[in-house]
């Protein structure tokens, strides 16, 4: 079974940079769609950032400019750079794959197969 373990939260000040990683276990990771997505306090759960096995990535309009999501493959690892943050990117920030393409997945509309525990990301 996959296993994804999210890292690299933390409290920054506003304009301030975090890089957030995640880390997986299992067979299916090299062709897997990985996304980040993040819910705060009273708000729903929303899309971050997707990126496909071919390199491929997308981006919510309020974090495009100053996320990117990057993988390496060959460490199982999806990061996550995110500069010039705001207050209303607090959030938990969820790691999350799928064996399906992302665009496969924003297609159907169905939700990632696997997901890791979180990771609190407050600005200040």
């Amino acid at each position: 079974d996959v296993q994804l373990v999210e890292s690299g939260g933390g409290s920054v000040q506003a304009g301030g940079s975090l890089r957030l990683s995640c880390g997986a276990s299992g067979s299916i990771y090299g062709d897997a769609c990985v996304g980040w997505l993040r819910q705060a306090p009273g708000k729903e759960r929303e899309g971050v950032a997707a990126i496909d096995s071919d390199g491929i990535a997308s981006y919510a309009d309020s974090v495009k400019g100053r996320f990117t999501v990057s993988r390496d493959n060959a460490n199982n690892t999806v990061n996550l750079m995110m500069n010039n943050l705001a207050p209303e990117d607090t959030a938990m920030y969820y790691c999350a794959a799928d064996p399906i393409s992302c665009r496969r997945l924003q297609e159907t509309g169905s939700p990632f197969a696997h997901w890791g525990q979180g990771t609190q990301v407050t600005v200040s």
